[in-house]
């Protein structure tokens, strides 16, 4: 692929046209436009995990398959996001192992999730780009203060007991929370 444009993660919310499902956003590394992606609710909490910094009390699948993968001395070279059609991406995964390459074939959470743990580069063309990105509106942000005054003792007990649950998309959330608050003192 001639064409390849590198992206990274910008940030993953609920999707606002499908119940149980979050919009991933990519974001090209050195270009205005972005990338929507809309996956399931298991791939945004690991991804969501691995953005935050937050360690899962049991390895998610794709911690799995990072182990598995160091196992076998397979690495994770790059990620390629080659195909879009009626609103579903098609993504390669590109491995080396004792100097050989190979490709297996991926749906595209699952491979953004394994590109945040291997830290390697994720890439698109420029095609994808330009038929399903698009370059944002600049708007002003709004700075809003919290409704309820939570200090961050009482914060940090829910994030352990949130951990604990399994709760990760309450634990990312307050997790930003507590960043948040951090600062601002």
């Amino acid at each position: 692929m001639d064409n390849k444009v590198e992206l990274k993660v910008l940030n993953i919310s609920n999707s606002q046209l499908q119940a149980n499902a979050f919009a991933l956003v990519l974001e090209e590394v050195d270009g205005p436009r972005q990338l929507p992606i809309i996956i399931g609710s298991i791939e945004a909490q690991a991804i969501a995990f691995k953005l935050k910094g937050l360690n899962a009390p049991r390895p998610f699948t794709h911690d799995l398959f990072v182990t598995f993968s160091e196992h076998l001395q397979a690495k994770l070279e790059q990620v390629i996001i080659y195909k879009a059609k009626e609103g579903i991406f098609y993504s390669y995964l590109f491995f080396n192992r004792d100097g050989e390459q190979f490709k297996i074939d991926s749906r595209t959470s699952d491979a953004i999730a394994l590109a945040l743990r291997f830290g390697c580069p994720i890439y698109t063309t420029e095609q994808i780009l330009n038929t399903e990105g698009y370059i944002p509106e600049v708007e002003e942000e709004i700075i809003e203060e919290p409704e309820q005054n939570t200090t961050l003792e009482v914060l940090k007990e829910s994030l352990a007991q949130a951990i604990k649950e399994e709760n990760y998309e309450l634990a990312s959330a307050l997790r930003d929370e507590i960043k948040r608050k951090e600062q601002n003192k």
